[in-house]
């Protein structure tokens, strides 16, 4: 199936530099997205697998609590942040000689942020942009980027390497274009007739170029709650931390 692109360019504000942002295309993406019945099936059948085996660990939310540190260094070490589990570990025991604090306070926040999406939606709140804010203020709570609009999108725009936008290696939405994106996505999250998978990994790839916060790594923290989503839909009985 042939697509067109994901994305268009929007012409912003740049004195004497022709500058242009990235608008991601609205979900559901159109042509639809299509998988076939092979495939799910597949899917299915490993999915099955995974949820069998997580059955027979002796206590599967150790299992999930070690998962979710491990998940929150790797994402942080995208943002530059330098730490590793035995840090983390110490820093959540108040054991904290010798521990770079900084960073080890931006993972534990990442944690907290996950487990904060996690609990919501175990306990019913919907999958939606305010869920979203919330999980952006438990990331911002303590220490570097407390001052960054902590569990409110951005108002201004930001990019991705380079010293200003004209030289920028990525320029995400401007400011006024972000509850264009972030609405079709929240819409998107609640259909029912796309399997929640495909629903998870879309939102991904909305999300991710969007970059609705004012820091890059609260977008990841926040596409917690979609992937818990599809998580609670194929195991609810996993979710617990």
């Amino acid at each position: 199936m042939q697509r067109g692109p994901t994305g268009y360019k929007q012409p912003i504000s740049m004195v004497g530099v022709p500058c242009y942002a990235f608008v991601p295309q609205p979900l559901p993406p159109t042509p639809p997205a299509a998988w076939s019945a092979t495939l799910f099936q597949r899917a299915g059948v490993s999915l099955g697998r995974f949820s069998g085996v997580t059955g027979l660990l002796p206590d599967p939310n150790l299992f999930l609590y070690s998962y979710i540190r491990k998940e929150a260094l790797l994402s942080s070490q995208i943002e530059g942040t330098q730490s590793n589990l035995s840090e983390l570990l110490l820093f959540e025991n108040q054991a904290t000689n010798g521990v770079p604090l900084d960073d080890v306070q931006e993972v534990s926040n990442y944690v907290a942020a996950m487990n904060h999406g996690l609990a919501r939606l175990k306990d019913g709140f919907p999958l939606s942009l305010r869920l979203l804010r919330e999980i952006h203020a438990e990331l911002l709570a303590k220490g570097r980027g407390s001052e960054k609009q902590p569990g409110e999108f951005r108002t201004s725009q930001n990019w991705i390497g380079g010293t200003r936008q004209g030289n920028a290696l990525f320029v995400p939405p401007p400011p006024d274009h972000i509850l264009d994106c972030l609405g079709s996505l929240e819409q998107f999250l609640h259909d029912e007739t796309v399997p929640s998978l495909v629903r998870a990994a879309l939102a991904h790839v909305q999300l991710k170029p969007s970059i609705p916060f004012s820091t890059a790594m609260a977008a990841s923290a926040a596409f917690s709650s979609p992937s818990c989503s599809a998580t609670m839909t194929c195991f609810p009985s996993r979710c617990s931390t």
